[in-house]
């Protein structure tokens, strides 16, 4: 697929005033002045990043070339219909390059050298690098093993043992770690276990033999496209040592002397592709093809959009939602997203070019993508759960949750009706009594909370809820606050 960024045509914007085309020698330092002016003034009248033409009442000394941002602009359709969220998408996020300006670079990338600026993958803070996220692998960076998503694993190198005592082919890979420490004197009566010290191997099938160990070089083979289309296997690596078959025949266990660590580490650090890097058992490229960061035509398999909601069709992705401390994404935001990817299928990728709300599917309910719930539902499960979860759950999250209190995962409910540790004397949630109520306090910046409000923007620091989402909270406190 072509990535590409396309120009459109250029224009010579006109100047109002009487001294629109008067042209006046000036001195260095006038000219430098006059630049900063203009500066000044561009800046001013700038609307999510983009200039406008400023009637500064001089003819600037360049020719802007500007895209033309009119909704519908181009070879899509303009959407003309009454849904308000169509309507203010299609306003507010008209190209590619509007959605990676104002809903990407924002939740995403906002800060140089945090989050997916630089620092972790996928960096999205230019608009080249998000071009680059279509059809990109995930999870190539996924910080742990329990972060790992079935359905981002890709098929594993392979592994064999050639020996005449072993009858088997190369057999995948699951799994390769190295537990270091001084080589322990294995035997038949005291063999290695999943604990000891050693090159670690779990495979896809079992070896198939009746030994329990055997001396030999272990190949590492992985499968690659040549530049004629051919597939080719090529053994990057050999380690020789004794190796013991435990398990039934799916786990290796090699023998590590101390002068040989140096090569483990060599090895290690080729980057060996595990099938099962996550150790669940589930081969996840044997269930189904790997999915992509953004899959062209489809939003619903698109990893970036599942980290967005927390579910994969249907399935709970590991980690906490996206963004972390960040504004959650608005229904016309998801929108955007979502009409971008589908009208990715089997065209040139551009930003530039609109994206095409009236051919997108997603238009004809856009509420569906609500990430909230419920609109009107001022149930648990039906909209303040999902309140909490997308807003607080970056740092209250399920497995380290700051201060002890979790706002995502299955022990939530059960948290909130808990003494805080701020205020003891509150609850979280007092039934019947949000004034009372600690967590609602907290929300609403009330007066006698130990800290700051919550939740907190790494940009902005406190970052208040949607009234109607504080309104939600407030009235699902009043009535009760049931599980439902």
């Amino acid at each position: 697929m072509g990535h590409y960024l396309e120009r459109q045509d250029t224009y010579e914007p006109t100047r109002p005033g009487p001294q629109a085309e008067t042209r006046v020698n000036k001195t260095a330092w006038q000219q430098s002045l006059v630049g900063l002016v203009v500066a000044s003034v561009c800046i001013a009248a700038c609307d999510d990043g983009y200039p406008k033409d400023p009637s500064a009442g001089e003819t600037l000394a360049f020719t802007p070339d500007r895209p033309d941002r009119e909704p519908g602009a181009g070879d899509v359709p303009v959407y003309r219909g009454n849904d308000p969220i169509v309507a203010e998408a299609q306003q507010r996020f008209t190209t590619g390059l509007d959605l990676h300006v104002k809903v990407i670079r924002r939740t995403c990338s906002p800060n140089d050298g945090v989050c997916h600026n630089t620092k972790e993958y996928p960096d999205l803070h230019t608009a080249a690098n998000f071009l680059a996220a279509i059809e990109a692998p995930c999870n190539v960076q996924a910080g742990t093993r329990e972060g790992i998503f079935d359905r981002c694993e890709r098929p594993g190198d392979r592994f064999e043992l050639p020996s005449s005592a072993v009858q088997t082919g190369p057999l995948e890979i699951g799994q390769l770690h190295y537990i270091p420490g001084e080589k322990p004197s294995f035997s038949n009566e005291n063999p290695p276990t999943p604990e000891s010290p050693g090159l670690h191997l779990v495979l896809a099938d079992p070896i198939s033999t009746d030994r329990t160990e055997v001396w030999t070089g272990g190949r590492f083979i992985r499968t690659f496209v040549d530049d004629d289309g051919l597939v080719q296997d090529i053994a990057y690596q050999t380690f020789s040592t004794r190796w013991w078959i435990l398990e039934g025949g799916r786990r290796l266990v090699g023998e590590v002397n101390q002068y040989q660590a140096d090569e483990v580490t060599r090895l290690l650090d080729v980057g060996v592709i595990e099938g099962d890097p996550n150790m669940n058992g589930v081969f996840g490229a044997r269930v189904a093809d790997p999915v992509a960061l953004m899959v062209p035509g489809d939003p619903e398999s698109s990893y970036l959009v599942a980290r967005v909601r927390g579910t994969m069709e249907g399935t709970a992705v590991p980690g906490t939602r996206m963004p972390l401390a960040n504004q959650p994404l608005s229904n016309a935001e998801m929108l955007a997203l979502f009409c971008f990817i589908e009208g990715l299928n089997g065209v040139p990728t551009r930003l530039d070019g609109p994206i095409d709300y009236v051919g997108c599917t997603y238009s004809s309910d856009p509420t569906n993508l609500d990430l909230y719930g419920e609109a009107n539902a001022v149930t648990w499960s039906g909209r303040v759960a999902r309140i909490l979860e997308v807003n607080c759950g970056g740092c209250h999250d399920a497995e380290t949750p700051n201060a002890g209190l979790p706002l995502s995962g299955p022990d939530v409910y059960t948290a909130l009706n808990a003494p805080s540790a701020g205020r003891p004397d509150l609850l979280l949630v007092e039934p019947g009594a949000p004034e009372r109520s600690y967590l609602y306090m907290k929300l609403t910046n009330a007066s006698g909370i130990e800290g700051s409000p919550m939740p907190t923007s790494p940009i902005s620091g406190w970052r208040p809820l949607a009234t109607d989402d504080l309104e939600a909270i407030r009235t699902w406190i009043l009535a009760g606050a049931t599980v439902d």
